[in-house]
C-alpha cells in the first residue's frame, strides 16, 4: 500500500507524419549524452523497463495514485500540470492554465459571456463551448451535473485555488472513462492529505487589479491537513473570490469548500473520500456591437444578466491491494446541483432557466496480474452505474412590471450502465493494452402536465487499443486507436421522431507519438486524427430548435512540447526554458458548408516561457499565442454590425512574475506579476442571444502573499 493519500494548408496528415519522423530522429540525437550516461550506470536496459509494472496499484487506476510516475510511459498524448507550474504561470483561473497545454484551447465564446460559473475547454478543434466533448473529472468523479443528459459545463463547480494538479489525457483512456471522451479526459486533482505527523497548511490572499475597465477582485485560499496517530487523515480546503472582472457589471462571488478524509484500515486497504460544497453568482455583461465596442469595450449593456448555482457532493472509495498481483477498488458518489441563468431577451422579456439535478454513481473494479510465458498481463474489469434525475424549467418575466409568465418544465431521467475490460500486456519493452467498454443508456424526458414524452435507448460497444515501446528508461514511442461516443442529450430529445431517430455521436481517434523524459529534458511530439462521423447539430432556421445527426468533421494535426532545465553547475544553472506548439486542422465534412473550418478554434497555438531561480527569488516570463478563428459554420470573414459573426483576429500576450520565498519559513512567499504586459486588446464572440464582441482581459497587475506552517 502506498503511503501517499488519494486525492487551407498542405495536407495535414503528411505534415504530421513528416514531423513525427523528424521528432523521432531528434529525440535519438539530442539526448545522446543522457543515453550514454544511462548506459554507463546500467540503466536503460530491456530488463529494467519491467520496473514500470512493479505494483498493480499503479495500473489499476490510471487517474489515481502513482500515475504521475507513469506519464512518461503512458501510451497516448498526456500532460500533467503540477502545483509549481500552476503557481508560476500567474494564472488567476483554470482557463488560464489550460491554454498552456498542447492541443487544448480554452475560450470564453459562450452564452455565459465568460462568467466564473462555466468552463470552456476545446481539445483538438472540438467545440469549447461548455466543454461538451471531454470527460471532465474532479478527483476522478464526473464534474458535469448530468454526465449523460447534460455534459456541458455551463456550471463547473471547481476553483483553481483548491487544485494541486491538472491531468489531461488527450487520448488513450477511452475504455475506462466516458461517456463523451472524444476530447480526452481532464482530471482536476485537489490538494492531497498530508502524509506526515503534525499539522500542515497554508493560507493565501491575492489581489488582481485590471489597468483598464476599472475592475479588481480578491481571491482567498486556505488549506490545512494532518494524519493522526491512528492513521486517520483529514484536510480542509477552501477557495473563494469576490469582486469584479474587467467589464463593468461583471461581479463574481465564489465559495468552494471541501473536507477530505482517508483511513488505512490495514496495511493494504484504505477508505477515502470527500464532502464538498460550492456556490457561485456571476454577472455577465454579454456581447457588444462593433460601435459599442469601439466606444468602450468594457461597458455593460446587459445589467440584468447573471448566472448562479450551487452543488453539494459526497464521494467515498475503498481500495484493497490484496496481494502483489491483485487489487480491488470501489467508488461511489452523490451530488445535488442547482443552476440558473437569467438573460434579457428583449425590452419586455427576461428569460429565466432554473434547473435541478441529482446524480448518483457507483463503480467497482478489479485488477489481476497474470504471468503467461514471456508476457505479464494486468487485467482490469470494471462496472459503472450512473443514475441521473432532474428537471429543467423556463419562464419569462417582464422587467417593467415584474409579472412572470407560465413555466414550462421537463423532467429528465437517465440510467446508464457501463462495463469495461482492458489488459495491459508487457512483452519485453512492449506495452500493449487492448480493451472495450460497452454502454447501455436508457433516457426519458417528460413534459410536466402533458402527455409529451421522449424516450431514448442507446447500446454501444467501444473498442480501443494502445501500444507503446519503451526504447529506454527515458524514451517511449506510442500509438493508439479509440472509439468514443456521446449519447442523445436531454434537450436534444425534443427533436426525436420516427423520421428523425437520433443516434449517439460516434468518433474514432488515431494517434502516433513519442516522448522523452529524464531529469533535464522533457519532450513530446504527437500526430493525431479524429473522424467524427455523426455529430448532433442544431438545424439552422427552424423553430422550435431541431437537432439531427447531420454533422461530420475531420480533425488532424500535430502537438509538440519541450522543457529543458540547465545543469546547476553550468553557467546557466537555475534556468528552465519551455515551449509548445500545436497545429490543428478541423474541417466540416457534411452539409452546405463542407470543406470549411469548424468554428471557434485556432489552427496554430503556442506557448514559450522561461523560469530562473536565484537565491530566494524565482522569475518567470511567458507568452501565449493563438491564430485567427471563425465564428460561424460559413466561415464569414466580414464582421456584421452587431458583432455576432465575422473572423476573430489572433493575438499574443506576455506575462511576467517574480516570487520571493521567505528564508526558513515553510511555503511562505510573496509574488508580484503582470499578465498581458503590453495590454494587447483582443476579443472573442458569444454564440447565444447576447451575441456580440467580448473583450479579452486587459493588463492585470497582481500581488499574492502566502503563509505556510
Amino acid at each position: 500500500m502506498k503511503s501517499s493519500r488519494r486525492g487551407s494548408a498542405p495536407a495535414a496528415p503528411q505534415i504530421v507524419l513528416s514531423a513525427t519522423a523528424l521528432a523521432v530522429s531528434l529525440l535519438c540525437m539530442a539526448p545522446a549524452s543522457a543515453q550514454q550516461a544511462m548506459a554507463q550506470s546500467g540503466q536503460g536496459q530491456a530488463g529494467n523497463a519491467e520496473q514500470v509494472l512493479d505494483t498493480v496499484q499503479v495500473t489499476g487506476n490510471w487517474l489515481g495514485t502513482g500515475l504521475q510516475n507513469s506519464v512518461k510511459t503512458f501510451a497516448g498524448a498526456r500532460t500533467v500540470v503540477g502545483e509549481e507550474q500552476i503557481e508560476q504561470s500567474g494564472a488567476s483561473s483554470i482557463s488560464d492554465v489550460m491554454r498552456r497545454i498542447p492541443g487544448v484551447q480554452s475560450t470564453d465564446n459562450s452564452g455565459t459571456a465568460g462568467s466564473a460559473i462555466s468552463l470552456n475547454i476545446g481539445v483538438r478543434g472540438l467545440t469549447g463551448r461548455y466543454s461538451p466533448r471531454s470527460t471532465v473529472l474532479l478527483d476522478g468523479i464526473p464534474m458535469a451535473v448530468a454526465p449523460y443528459g447534460q455534459p456541458q459545463l455551463s456550471f463547473a463547480p471547481v476553483s483553481l485555488g483548491n487544485i494541486e494538479s491538472i491531468d489531461v489525457v488527450r487520448s488513450g483512456g477511452a475504455v475506462r472513462y466516458g461517456p463523451q471522451n472524444v476530447g480526452g479526459i481532464v482530471n482536476f486533482n485537489t490538494k492531497p492529505i498530508p502524509g506526515g505527523a503534525g499539522m500542515t497548511g497554508d493560507a493565501s490572499i491575492r489581489e488582481n487589479i485590471y489597468t483598464e475597465g476599472g475592475g479588481s477582485n480578491t481571491q482567498y485560499n486556505a488549506f490545512v491537513g494532518t494524519t493522526l496517530e491512528n492513521g486517520l487523515g483529514l484536510a480542509l480546503l477552501y477557495s473563494g473570490m469576490t469582486g469584479r472582472e474587467w467589464r463593468k457589471g461583471s461581479d463574481d462571488d465564489v465559495n468552494d469548500l471541501a473536507v477530505k478524509f482517508a483511513y488505512d484500515i490495514t496495511s493494504t486497504s484504505q477508505v477515502y473520500g470527500k464532502v464538498s460544497y460550492y456556490d457561485v453568482r456571476s454577472r455577465t455583461p454579454g456581447g457588444l456591437t462593433v460601435a459599442q465596442y469601439n466606444a468602450d469595450p468594457f461597458q455593460n449593456t446587459r445589467p440584468n444578466d447573471y448566472w448562479s448555482g450551487n452543488r453539494t457532493g459526497f464521494d467515498l472509495g475503498y481500495v484493497n491491494t490484496i496481494s502483489a498481483n491483485q487489487e480491488f477498488e470501489i467508488r461511489t458518489f452523490f451530488n445535488e446541483s442547482y443552476r440558473q441563468s437569467t438573460l434579457q431577451q428583449s425590452a419586455t422579456a427576461i428569460a429565466h432557466q432554473p434547473r435541478n439535478y441529482t446524480t448518483f454513481g457507483i463503480e467497482p473494479r478489479y485488477t489481476q496480474r497474470v504471468a503467461l510465458g514471456p508476457t505479464t498481463h494486468d487485467i482490469t474489469v470494471g462496472y459503472r452505474y450512473i443514475r441521473e434525475r432532474g428537471d429543467d424549467n423556463a419562464f419569462n418575466q417582464n422587467p417593467r412590471t415584474g409579472v412572470t409568465g407560465p413555466t414550462t418544465t421537463y423532467d429528465n431521467a437517465t440510467d446508464a450502465h457501463a462495463v469495461y475490460i482492458d489488459d495491459r500486456i508487457a512483452v519485453g519493452n512492449w506495452r500493449i493494452v487492448p480493451g472495450v467498454r460497452f454502454e447501455h443508456i436508457d433516457t426519458t424526458r417528460q413534459q410536466r402536465g402533458t402527455a409529451t414524452q421522449f424516450d431514448s435507448m442507446n447500446n454501444k460497444a467501444l473498442p480501443s487499443v494502445n501500444v507503446s515501446y519503451l526504447v529506454n528508461n527515458a524514451w517511449t514511442v506510442f500509438a493508439d486507436y479509440s472509439t468514443s461516443f456521446g449519447p442523445v442529450q436531454n434537450t436534444q430529445l425534443n427533436s426525436q421522431t420516427p423520421n428523425n431517430p437520433l443516434q449517439p455521436e460516434v468518433a474514432r481517434t488515431f494517434e502516433l507519438g513519442t516522448r522523452w523524459t529524464d531529469n533535464r529534458i522533457k519532450a513530446e511530439l504527437t500526430a493525431f486524427k479524429i473522424k467524427f462521423d455523426n455529430q448532433i447539430q442544431q438545424v439552422p432556421g427552424l423553430f422550435p430548435a431541431t437537432f439531427q445527426n447531420i454533422g461530420a468533421t475531420d480533425h488532424d494535426g500535430v502537438e509538440t512540447a519541450i522543457d529543458y532545465t540547465f545543469d546547476r553547475a553550468s553557467l546557466l544553472g537555475g534556468l528552465n526554458v519551455y515551449a509548445n506548439y500545436t497545429y490543428t486542422r478541423a474541417i466540416q465534412k457534411s452539409g452546405a458548408t463542407a470543406g470549411l473550418d469548424v468554428p471557434f478554434y485556432s489552427r496554430n497555438t503556442d506557448t514559450i516561457g522561461a523560469r530562473y531561480d536565484w537565491r530566494n527569488w524565482t522569475f518567470n516570463v511567458s507568452t501565449t499565442h493563438q491564430s485567427a478563428q471563425y465564428s460561424d459554420l460559413a466561415n464569414t470573414v466580414a464582421e456584421s454590425p452587431d458583432g455576432s459573426v465575422g473572423r476573430i483576429p489572433g493575438f499574443r500576450t506576455w506575462n511576467l512574475q517574480a516570487m520571493f520565498t521567505v528564508p526558513q519559513w515553510k511555503r511562505t512567499d510573496i509574488t508580484i506579476g503582470v499578465n498581458n504586459v503590453f495590454d494587447k486588446r483582443y476579443y472573442t464572440r458569444t454564440t447565444d442571444s447576447n451575441a456580440g464582441r467580448l473583450v479579452g482581459a486587459p493588463r492585470m497587475v497582481y500581488i499574492q502573499a502566502r503563509a505556510g506552517f
